[in-house]
């Protein structure tokens, strides 16, 4: 993954990133608010080699400073043993165990040095005081006249004296609420970039061109952003021509006119890879923006199993393809013309038991043929390709397929699949349309080069030199006759 990947997740994600690092700084929060408050306090103890006449006893082990450095490292493991906290114990009269207050008990000692630091943590200010210096007074006292008591009478060779006494503590020191907030905070952070990276990797679906991209080197012929009312006005290019979708639609026709640059047969199958991607309305709706130029346009419901554009359409589709496939009508009895443009539209007639066999046969190349011949463009809706081969089998027949895919539906592999179903049998895939785009975050779609109802210069220009053409077509061909 590269660093705009990156930088894509964390755009396509950051509710769910927020959201993880406001549940991390509530947890530590509570956590400090919920845990109880505890003070330590320390006392410094001071370790000396005894002078004078026990400065020679003590010449067959180290002299002078030397042996209470030596010393000072062991005597700090002895701070919180049982043999001084019993003590500690029956002089306060603690209610604990010697294990237990070693729990609240720290000893160390600074390197080189003769001091031995002890420090007491508690609940209470004032308890942390009384036993911390409590225990520097017993450790001295244990240390002093039964560790290193010599026998008989003679002193001790040590010396441990009391340099600081531990004072009541004023703040406590745990739970420490700003570092506990910002620990929450890093941790939901971490979790939520986790999360979000995660979920990108599992996620298999189409969303955005980046998508596409990964799929197929094919272009990207538009984005057909999502709308609640698709269902109820499925024509909107015709329903709501200023609306924003409408004007994706025309960018849609645009972009297909650039690609046709060879000039090639004008006649496209519009599939996808599963059902529910939207290829019906997109055929319909492109069939509608390529007539408002003034092209002669023939719109061809080819899904024989489940035909929608009829009732997209709202005509008559009793009688259609498959009855002039199989001989029982005519082509101009059947093709009906649709709104005040030179929209054609052939519905599907009534369902074959062989729509495979129906599709690929010499009379569809014999219809395709001569409506090529008639109408500027062709536009052919066929089932999806990764359930039957209908649209393989006319896309042979056509001069590229035009591939729809669901953003938030398709899968990758769905659309690699139909792809490749394509390519191995020599069809041209002309590009890919994206439909269901959300309106908002990393891969919503954007309008930025329309206003409300207006189209561009570029498509300005386009419109007029389709309509120059479509007509100079229409003269040529009455010319010849």
């Amino acid at each position: 993954m590269e660093l705009r990947d990156y930088i894509r997740i964390l755009h396509k994600n950051w509710m769910l990133i927020v959201a993880c690092v406001l549940v991390g700084v509530a947890v530590a929060a509570a956590y400090s608010i919920m845990t109880a408050p505890k003070y330590q306090t320390t006392t410094q103890l001071y370790v000396s080699v005894q002078g004078g006449e026990a400065a020679g006893s003590a010449g067959d082990l180290v002299q002078g400073t030397s042996f209470a450095r030596q010393a000072v490292s062991s005597y700090v493991d002895v701070v919180d043993t049982a043999i001084v906290l019993d003590r500690v114990i029956d002089e306060l009269k603690l209610d604990t165990t010697s294990g237990q207050l070693a729990q609240k008990i720290s000893a160390e000692s600074p390197e080189n040095t003769v001091l031995i630091n002890v420090s007491v943590t508690d609940t209470e200010p004032e308890k942390a005081e009384t036993i911390a210096n409590k225990v520097g007074e017993v450790f001295a006292d244990v240390v002093v006249n039964q560790l290193e008591k010599p026998e008989g009478d003679a002193p001790s060779l040590v010396k441990i004296e009391t340099i600081q006494p531990a004072p009541v503590p004023t703040a406590p020191v745990s739970p420490n609420v700003k570092l506990n907030i910002v620990l929450g905070l890093l941790l939901g952070l971490a979790v939520g970039i986790g999360i979000a990276v995660l979920r990108t990797v599992l996620d298999t679906r189409i969303h955005s061109q980046y998508d596409i991209e990964q799929v197929t080197d094919k272009p990207l012929l538009g984005g057909i952003a999502f709308d609640n009312e698709a269902k109820k006005r499925p024509l909107v290019v015709h329903a709501d021509p200023r609306n924003p979708r409408a004007e994706s639609f025309r960018s849609l026709r645009t972009n297909l006119q650039f690609v046709n640059i060879e000039k090639g047969p004008r006649s496209f199958v519009i599939t996808s890879s599963i059902p529910g991607e939207g290829k019906s309305t997109t055929a319909a709706n492109l069939a509608i923006a390529l007539a408002e130029t003034g092209a002669k346009v023939a719109l061809i419901d080819g899904d024989l199993r489940l035909p929608k554009l009829s009732e997209y359409m709202g005509i008559e589709g009793a009688v259609g393809l498959t009855d002039v496939l199989i001989g029982r009508a005519d082509l101009v009895d059947v093709l009906q013309r649709w709104g005040r443009g030179q929209l054609f539209v052939l519905p599907s007639g009534r369902v074959p038991p062989n729509p495979s066999e129906l599709l690929g046969s010499a009379a569809m190349e014999t219809l395709l043929s001569t409506l090529t011949g008639t109408f500027d463009y062709v536009l052919i809706d066929a089932p999806p390709l990764l359930l039957v081969t209908d649209a393989a089998v006319v896309s042979k027949l056509t001069g590229g397929a035009i591939m729809v895919a669901a953003s938030g539906r398709t899968k990758r592999q769905e659309l690699a699949n139909a792809v490749r179903t394509l390519e191995g049998i020599g069809s041209k895939l002309v590009g890919v349309v994206v439909t269901m785009l959300p309106t908002k975050g990393a891969d919503s779609y954007a309008y930025g080069q329309y206003s409300y109802g207006t189209t561009s210069d570029a498509e300005r220009l386009l419109d007029d030199e389709e309509r120059q053409s479509a007509g100079r077509r229409r003269i040529g061909r009455g010319t010849s006759r």
